[in-house]
């Protein structure tokens, strides 16, 4: 790691050349209608992974890489979202209170170098919508954009160095999750020659995980769904590139995909754990 002094400001710098103060946007105001039974109570991304959010799981995966700048799009139950942060200290810390006076806390906690801004988008904005009213927080700057419910183990290094190495406005981690369904291969007479089950699909998906440059809000308006017109147009621009990640990648959806990803922690296999 090294220092560079630019007209009197410190930026640190990685051996790889990026600022590490680089910011990292999380889409989390969705409404989360697939897993119901939880987020009736809480935003999606508060749901609990061995007893802490998703959001923390993946500010603590950013911060693993040095990225510790983080901007959250909120909108359904923002409120959730809001309360866990401003009193983040307060929940993880030993103190001494006084009353009418500041509290005492006993004990530095590890997130204290993180600084989060958390923005109302709105309770029905779509995806490119919320990322358009946060680019006031962005300094013009090349970021870190994902979504506030999926949780991997890609290589963030990598992941910007391949962004630095194309030169494009924006790549897009592509992964091949298992299939939720057991596949037959079926012969012309009927005959079942193979099953598998939940195999890992052929075709590559959307992973999250973007790295964008500023010029990304040229592409988007209040109205925008990311995954639809904007990244479209990219492609067809050929500004859009593809980090392809083979490894971990789990989105929590369904309350199956919520008891996979604690199952995962609470037998010590949690592959995104870097901490």
């Amino acid at each position: 790691m090294s220092y560079l002094i630019l007209c009197g400001i410190m930026c640190v710098v990685d051996n790889l050349g990026y600022d590490l103060g680089m910011k990292t946007v999380f889409l989390a105001g969705g409404y989360g209608t697939r897993i119901r039974e939880e987020t009736e109570i809480k935003p999606k991304p508060m749901i609990e992974v061995g007893g802490r959010p998703l959001l923390w799981h993946l500010m603590k995966y950013y911060a693993s890489y040095g990225f510790e700048d983080f901007i959250v799009c909120a909108g359904y139950k923002k409120d959730f979202i809001s309360n866990w942060l401003a009193n983040f200290q307060i929940l993880n810390s030993d103190f001494t209170v006084k009353i009418g006076h500041e509290l005492n806390f006993h004990s530095k906690i590890e997130e204290a170098s993180w600084s989060v801004t958390v923005a109302d988008t709105g309770l029905d904005t779509m995806t490119g919508g919320r990322l358009k009213l946060v680019e006031k927080y962005l300094d013009g700057e090349t970021f870190f954009c994902t979504y506030g419910d999926g949780l991997s183990d890609v290589n963030l290094s990598e992941l910007i160095a391949f962004h630095r190495s194309h030169g494009k406005l924006a790549t897009v981690t592509t992964v091949k999750p298992l299939s939720r369904f057991g596949v037959i291969e079926v012969g012309a007479d009927g005959q079942v020659e193979a099953f598998k089950e939940k195999p890992q699909m052929v075709d590559s998906v959307n992973g999250g995980f973007f790295v964008f440059e500023p010029r990304i809000f040229n592409y988007l308006n209040i109205e925008s769904i990311l995954e639809q017109e904007p990244l479209k147009q990219l492609a067809e621009e050929g500004e859009l590139m593809a980090f392809q990640h083979e490894g971990f990648w789990q989105p929590m959806d369904t309350f199956r995909e919520y008891t996979i990803l604690n199952q995962m922690w609470n037998s010590n296999n949690a592959t995104w754990k870097r901490w």
